[in-house]
């Protein structure tokens, strides 16, 4: 964005660095606030006091309101950075007429309420936020000082943003789903950046005209500009995505009884985008990008391995010992999984057990599984173009122990929750469609292409998934759900984590969807009711 106004709000470029070094230094060793002086004079250590917090507090509200940015500033342990940012704040954001209200302190941190005007020629608008501020004692000079940090001006300010007052270089956008309903980041949050991105875009190809807005430019990190007020309306222009009004509503509510996850569906038949959703507080948007090892959900790519390379088939021996080794490492089950040495490829995938795929790892080329991956599912080969920023997946070649790890979803595999969809699309139709979250002909977009499957591979994991889905490790979870139905339980573990992350696939007709859970334990205790949730908005 940017054109007519000139703007410059700099965060601090060393701001989140260091912004809380102050705290991590006290001396915290003492029980005594006081430390006598070989001259006998007490200097006040670690943390502030009540009284310390609510004056420091005070003058510095009281110096910010009067736009006296260097008095603010020096109440700051990062007096020049904060310098920078509080004067920018009323001369180039334009924000003027400001009253901080404090609420009730917790400790050493203070929220709130931030109330101002944002004036530019002869347009104006009120702005109101909440934010909250921390009071520290400098490490030097042992005065309580406020711990700076870009987002108590802002609390969508971070590291290298900039606060600007400009003439929008792209229009707003109106973007609607499949059937023509009005989607807003107010009703359904998880399409917030997404939709900032799809007008930074497409916002010139949509019929709209621009405005003048105060937004939050991200220039490290390249993303999308932050709208945060509008002073001047241009016309929004309409975009019609791919998305499902019904199936985002319930992606939204799936994922919000568990943190930390993600989902992603898809229309099998076209790999149009129907719904995604995060419940994160980073804002990430993991369901396009996240890049995590996918677990036990990766065995429909390893089956589909096995049975082209014409190592086994559905029906054919793949027997499920405790243990299994290769390359010397040894290789285990679930809790409770009861070996079966007369297994078959479809029984083994449908209980999900590991040692029956690690133990075809010797006899698997390695580069079997990355090729299989690339030419059959489209994934790792960094070319797809969704209309908006994705991760690919990743499936490296590697020999050794990482061979029989990448076959149940392990070492260096990685994935993200739109991978696994379009994974389970492509399995259960044949054929490889390249996700799309806005149609290819906006901007003559070519999308990646892949084989696909032989319609005898297709068949066999329709075959082991809806056996996983009726009677296997996914039934608990897809019990009720009628029509044709197939899913795959996962888990990964993570080094550091007390519990594995979970992870589900599954489709129902024409919807295939795949969820992700941080540290959400098996299958089926997270991931997989985001899934049937978001299955059930199908029909």
């Amino acid at each position: 964005m940017g054109k007519g106004v000139r703007v410059a709000v700099v965060s601090g470029v060393c701001a989140t660095m260091l912004g809380g070094a102050g705290y991590g230094m006290y001396n915290i060793a003492s029980a005594l606030n006081t430390t006598a002086t070989g001259g006998g004079k007490a200097i006040p250590t670690g943390p502030p006091s009540r009284e310390e917090v609510e004056r420091t507090t005070r003058e510095f509200f009281a110096a910010w309101e009067k736009d006296q940015p260097g008095e603010a500033a020096a109440l700051t342990n990062f007096p020049e950075a904060a310098q920078t940012l509080l004067t920018a704040y009323g001369s180039d954001a334009h924000i003027t007429d400001l009253h901080v209200t404090p609420g009730k302190a917790s400790g050493e941190t203070v929220p709130f309420q931030v109330r101002a005007t944002v004036s530019y020629g002869e347009r104006s608008r009120p702005l109101a936020y909440a934010s909250r501020l921390t009071v520290v004692r400098g490490v030097n000079s042992h005065r309580p000082l406020v711990d700076w940090d870009p987002a108590l001006v802002h609390p969508k300010l971070g590291k290298g943003d900039s606060l600007t007052v400009e003439e929008s270089a792209t229009p707003q956008i109106e973007a609607v789903d499949r059937d023509g309903k009005v989607l807003t980041k107010e009703e359904y949050p998880s399409l917030g950046p997404v939709l900032d991105e799809l007008r930074r875009r497409y916002g010139d190809k949509s019929g709209g005209r621009s405005g003048v807005e105060l937004v939050i430019r991200h220039t490290e990190s390249g993303a999308a500009d932050t709208t945060l007020l509008t002073l001047a309306k241009g016309r929004a222009g309409k975009l019609r995505t791919t998305l499902s009004a019904s199936a985002q509503a319930a992606a939204e509510a799936a994922v919000s009884n568990y943190t930390n996850s993600s989902v992603a569906a898809v229309k099998s038949s076209t790999g149009e985008i129907l719904a995604f959703a995060n419940h994160r507080d980073d804002g990430f948007n993991a369901a396009f990008l996240g890049e995590l090892a996918p677990g036990s959900t990766m065995k429909i790519i390893s089956a589909a391995t096995l049975i082209d390379s014409g190592l086994t088939t559905a029906s054919g021996p793949a027997p499920c010992p405790p243990s299994a080794v290769s390359q010397s490492q040894t290789f285990t089950n679930l809790k409770d999984l009861a070996p079966n040495e007369h297994a078959t490829l479809s029984e083994s995938f449908a209980r999900s057990c590991n040692t029956a795929f690690v133990k075809f790892a010797d006899s698997v080329k390695p580069d079997s599984l990355a090729t299989e991956a690339a030419q059959r599912f489209g994934i790792g080969r960094d070319d797809w173009k969704v209309g908006v920023p994705s991760f690919d997946g990743r499936v490296p070649a590697p020999d050794g122990p990482d061979k029989a790890a990448g076959l149940i979803g392990q070492g260096q595999v990685q994935m993200s929750p739109l991978n696994m969809a379009s994974v389970t699309a492509t399995a259960k139709t044949g054929t490889f469609r390249q996700p799309v979250i806005v149609p290819l002909g906006l901007d003559g977009r070519e999308a990646a292409t892949a084989r696909g499957l032989s319609p005898a591979t297709s068949q066999q994991l329709r075959v082991m998934m809806n056996r996983t889905a009726r009677s296997g490790t996914a039934a608990g979870v897809m019990a009720g759900l009628s029509g044709n139905v197939g899913a795959k339980t996962g888990s990964a573990e993570v080094d550091g984590q007390s519990r594995s992350n979970s992870w589900f696939t599954g489709y129902r007709d024409d919807m295939a969807a795949a969820a992700m859970t941080e540290d959400g334990g098996h299958g089926i205790d997270a991931a997989g009711p985001i899934v049937a949730r978001v299955l059930r908005s199908a029909g």
